[in-house]
């Protein structure tokens, strides 16, 4: 497997980078905005093509780089449900997978230093975010942080992990740069509690001033989804309401970008294609089953996904392959749902 670890010593922020063959497809973990073009050179480097990128939180000492990774690369960009960005292509839940190319995560929600905090596991390493540190563990005084909460997702769900998982957490301010599940839990002092209201007492006695950046960071995290409009053109995009009366009242294709274990989750939109965003692009060449479908298709070509950003990229894709009339829905599945609009389930 490819693994870097890369780090920002403004925030004192660690990055990882993970695939499982050169030429293959990669995921990112928490990227800082400053070293997107160092990001890009490595993945270039490595011949990788990025598929995701990943924030465990929103952070409130850096500003996110998934924005600009998305921008340049088209790829999909992974929060938790719970996040409250904008706009994010994928939010997993609890035990759910993040699959890319052999390379697969578990997702654990792990809150406490914040409300949208998430963990994420693979067969030998966990990315705790900053829920777990080296020797610590994160602040739970702002972004509705809960000491009781942080104390659950440690010593039920964490320190549950075999003591050999490698822990890589968001942050080090001592060089640190990897432990284990077991040395935390014998070393850690702040895991050297008996209870809930112990650790409780610990937290809510640190008096830790505010993050310098927080006031530009947070904001900033959240607005994640902001720059999407240059994607879509004039005409290009329908709300939720204007594509219920498309779908009553024309004849229209509609193209589901999700992949399937949201389909499972969520449901469809009836009589929707399903063509997953990472297929796109082969889907689009000449002998491409998308392209063959829509050749004489003279109607409506609508894509949709979750919240609204696969389908802006993949508009964006679609003109510049030369295909025309195609529109997306905007805010996605969930703006459809939320409007009245009827979704299909399995059985």
């Amino acid at each position: 497997m490819i693994f870097q670890q890369l780090f920002d010593p403004a925030s004192c922020t660690y990055t990882y980078l993970l695939a499982r063959r050169h030429g293959g497809e990669a995921l990112i973990i928490d990227p800082v905005i400053e070293h997107v073009e160092t990001y890009i050179s490595l993945l270039e480097r490595l011949d990788l093509r990025l598929v995701k990128a990943v924030d465990t939180h929103i952070h409130a000492d850096h500003v996110t780089g998934l924005g600009a990774l998305r921008d340049i690369t088209k790829c999909v960009t992974v929060m938790g449900e719970r996040s409250g960005a904008d706009v994010v292509s994928m939010r997993v839940r609890e035990d759910e997978k993040i699959d890319i190319d052999g390379v697969e995560l578990r997702t654990l929600y792990t809150p406490g230093h914040t409300d949208d905090s998430y963990s994420f596991a693979g067969a030998d390493r966990v990315f705790t975010g900053d829920a777990l540190l080296i020797g610590g563990t994160g602040r739970t005084d702002f972004q509705n942080g809960d000491p009781a909460s942080g104390y659950d997702s440690l010593f039920n769900k964490l320190l549950k992990l075999p003591a050999g998982t490698l822990v890589y957490p968001a942050h080090d301010y001592n060089g640190n740069t990897a432990s284990t599940i077991g040395y935390e839990a014998a070393h850690n002092p702040r895991l050297q509690v008996s209870s809930a209201a112990e650790y409780a007492d610990i937290m809510n006695n640190l008096k830790l001033a505010n993050p310098k950046m927080m006031d530009v960071a947070v904001p900033a995290n959240l607005a994640v989804g902001k720059s999407l409009e240059k994607f879509v053109q004039e005409g290009e995009e329908l709300d939720s309401e204007q594509c219920q009366k498309v779908c009553a009242h024309e004849e229209v294709i509609l193209v589901d970008l999700r992949e399937e274990s949201e389909r499972a989750r969520d449901g469809w939109i009836a009589n929707s294609l399903h063509v997953p965003y990472d297929c796109l692009d082969s889907q689009l060449t000449p002998s491409g089953a998308l392209k063959l479908i829509v050749k004489d298709h003279h109607g409506h070509i609508v894509l949709y996904c979750a919240h609204g950003e696969r389908s802006a990229l993949a508009l964006d894709t679609m003109r510049n392959a030369g295909f025309t009339g195609v529109k997306h829905l905007k805010g996605g599945l969930k703006a459809w749902v939320t409007s009245g609009g009827e979704v299909e389930h399995t059985g």
